[in-house]
């Protein structure tokens, strides 16, 4: 059995303060992507840089306080990869993956974008160099008798079901149709499994991002955003996933919640 939680944590640092550091003390989780860390190892507490228990791998972005993904696991890496070869993202603090028995993981934070900005030019450059890679990994992979995971926050909703509000969002970045297409090609041309979604084909959401303003969380008015997206022989090995939507906004140590699946030998 393999379980794995990803979560992007709006500030590692932050998050620790309003209640990260207890909820990944108390997890169950072999495998663990975090997005947007926004620090430097140094700058982490101990308890959430490198916890008892886990080998803790940072990819920090250059510029400070922004960005960075992490992945931790029970069992040391046998490899540690950052970037995926393209060097405008190499130190952005976007991709890391690392190669455990059988499995490659990777953490994921593509760039959310604002329609009509240079922060849109940059999600477009990014999704139009890591779709190739996808597929090579993919590949690689196979011919390796491996499977790959890429666990993360990618950034758009991929069908209606995945917003409560996708009426007035359709010119929003996120729901655009252009970011829709590209995600549908890295099921369909690079071959990868939306994970829980295969698992809860009918179902609205589960939601995994709720915006601070107004009463979004409290009306579960979310975007599902935050995926597992893996090869077909880990994906037919799901058993069963699960939103860690916390039980009121006062709770909420980001405004993401983890998503957790576990996986069958």
């Amino acid at each position: 059995m393999l379980t794995v939680t990803t979560v992007n944590v709006n500030g590692l640092r932050a998050a620790a303060r309003k209640g990260f550091a207890e909820w990944l003390a108390g997890t169950a989780a072999d495998v663990l992507c975090l997005q947007e860390v926004r620090a430097e190892e140094s700058q982490l507490p101990g308890e959430v840089g490198a916890p008892d228990g886990w080998y803790a791998v940072h990819a920090p972005a250059a510029a400070k306080g922004r960005a960075g993904v992490s992945l931790y696991t029970r069992r040391e890496p046998d490899a540690v990869r950052v970037g995926f070869g393209v060097s405008e993202f190499d130190a952005s603090g976007r991709y890391l993956e690392a190669d455990l028995p059988g499995l490659t993981v990777a953490s994921l934070y593509l760039p959310s974008g604002e329609v009509g900005t240079e922060r849109q030019e940059e999600k477009v450059r990014f999704m139009d160099t890591f779709l190739p890679y996808l597929k090579e990994l993919g590949e690689r992979a196979a011919a390796d008798g491996r499977e790959v995971l890429v666990c993360g926050d990618w950034n758009i909703a991929h069908r209606e079901a995945d917003l409560k509000n996708w009426r007035a969002n359709r010119r929003s970045s996120g729901f655009l149709p252009e970011e829709r297409a590209w995600f549908g090609r890295v099921l369909d041309e690079a071959g990868y499994v939306d994970v829980v979604r295969a698992l809860h084909p009918d179902r609205e959401g589960p939601y995994s991002w709720w915006s601070y303003r107004g009463r979004a969380f409290d009306n579960d008015s979310g975007w599902r955003i935050d995926y597992h997206l893996a090869t077909p022989g880990l994906a037919a090995r799901a058993l069963k996933a699960r939103v860690e939507r916390a039980e009121t906004h006062a709770a909420r140590w980001s405004d993401h919640a983890p998503v957790t699946v576990v996986y069958g030998p």
